[in-house]
């Protein structure tokens, strides 16, 4: 099982800055029209293009290069990676759920009506990018059927008859 790791991408500042250098080339190699250096600069000015990437506060971008995972930025800010990486954003802010009163059957087969209000956050960026094909759906239906489950645990209205069967 794979966990999640951290990525340390480069500065998007510094990016900006070798991107301006190389857009001055591309418009030197126009000037002196050489078609091979106009087209090695202008893959080069593309290929950096391409490769910015913003992370915002409570959000995180995970990496994958070519069906491999390769990290997770969690810090926000101004990057750039690889432009081969395929960024997947994942929000990491806390969430609610308020799901309608199911019917269910308490510890001694009474029929109760119970429902909940949850409230979540993706922790591992990993598991919620790879393990699940719908991270928020999964979510739905495991606390629903947590629900079910605990109230089946308990009695709802037969306190001292805690060794009760159906």
């Amino acid at each position: 099982m794979k966990n999640e790791k951290t990525y340390r991408p480069m500065s998007g500042y510094l990016a900006v800055f070798i991107e301006l250098i190389v857009l001055a080339g591309v418009i030197f190699s126009f000037m002196i029209l050489n078609p091979v250096f106009i087209a090695t600069t202008l893959t080069v000015f593309i290929f950096i293009l391409i490769g910015f990437t913003v992370v915002n506060p409570n959000e995180s971008c995970v990496l994958v290069l070519f069906g491999a995972y390769k990290g997770t930025i969690k810090h926000n800010g101004f990057f750039w990676v690889n432009s081969f990486f395929v960024r997947k954003k994942i929000s990491l802010r806390a969430r609610n759920f308020d799901s309608e009163p199911i019917k269910v059957n308490d510890k001694v087969g009474n029929p109760i009506m119970i429902g909940l209000v949850l409230v979540w956050k993706v922790e591992d960026t990993y598991k919620a990018a790879f393990e699940v094909d719908q991270y928020e759906h999964f979510v739905v239906v495991q606390s629903e059927a947590a629900l079910r489950k605990l109230a089946g645990i308990y009695p709802y209205d037969n306190f001292e008859d805690h060794d009760a069967e159906i």
